[in-house]
């Protein structure tokens, strides 16, 4: 245990000097969250943008790419999740998330914004809306294998499972998802100025509360990606916003574990 608590420091510190990718240096403050994210599935759903437009605070330009906005849909386990100085506590540093998300930017700065984050652990719930300021709601989650099984490179798939606990309903109930998927092909990087770079380098994330709007400066290393094979069954997560995604996602992509720093939000005074 205590070698794996130390390895943890120096992952997330080393991590700190791998910036060349970035469109920006990430800040010179300590961070304020260590995490990583594991079996990631995102599904992407290409939305008319006046449906999204009205989800998006006035401060925030919503982003297109070739005309149409963006919904996606992030479902992975969390691992290692820690704050700054201390280290992995046993029941709270593991939890299946689920993170819907379009793209925006200000000043500049293209991020995320989330519409709306379920988790299986309800004290990273409070901890997140807390010190985050971003709509978390409790949810019952399960990660397993599947049947699914890709095609291409025989890498076995992944059960997604969630029912929403507490917080906005879908119009036949609580929002849920179920997803079975698997990874296809070779990890790549995604090229510069691609839809797929567009759809994950994101360096930053939005959020409002009242009439203050805040930037979470994030850092993690280019996305190693790989596309998935995703049987969507269920999926309600944005009806409680009033979208009707379609049936099945555009794109689907997939990434075994990526390591993230979070720091705490910054108030964005030109917005207000």
């Amino acid at each position: 245990m205590e070698h794996d608590v130390q390895t943890q420091f120096v992952t997330a510190g080393s991590l700190l000097y791998e910036v060349e990718h970035r469109p920006w240096l990430p800040p010179d403050g300590q961070w304020l969250l260590s995490q990583r994210w594991n079996d990631l599935l995102m599904m992407h759903f290409a939305v008319e943008p006046a449906a999204l437009r009205r989800l998006v605070p006035d401060g925030l330009t919503l982003e297109l790419y070739d005309g149409a906005a963006w919904l996606t849909v992030m479902a992975f386990a969390t691992s290692h999740a820690r704050p700054s100085g201390v280290p992995p506590l046993p029941g709270l540093s593991f939890f299946p998330q689920i993170n819907l998300r379009t793209y925006v930017t200000a000043e500049e700065k293209p991020g995320g914004y989330y519409l709306s984050v379920d988790c299986g652990n309800l004290s990273a719930v409070w901890f997140a809306r807390m010190f985050f300021r971003l709509e978390y709601w409790h949810a019952s989650m399960q990660l397993t294998g599947a049947t699914i099984r890709s095609q291409s490179n025989g890498n076995g798939g992944l059960h997604y499972r969630a029912r929403r606990l507490h917080g906005p309903s879908a119009q036949g109930g609580p929002a849920r998802l179920e997803v079975d998927y698997a990874p296809v092909g070779e990890v790549q990087h995604a090229r510069q100025h691609s839809l797929d770079e567009f759809l994950s380098e994101r360096y930053c994330i939005y959020s409002q509360r009242g009439r203050h709007y805040y930037r979470i400066e994030v850092h993690h290393q280019p996305w190693p990606l790989q596309r998935a094979e995703a049987d969507l069954r269920i999926n309600s997560m944005a009806e409680p916003l009033g979208l009707l995604l379609p049936e099945q996602p555009q794109i689907c992509h997939f990434s075994r574990s990526i390591r993230l720093l979070n720091w705490a939000p910054e108030r964005i005074a030109s917005l207000e």
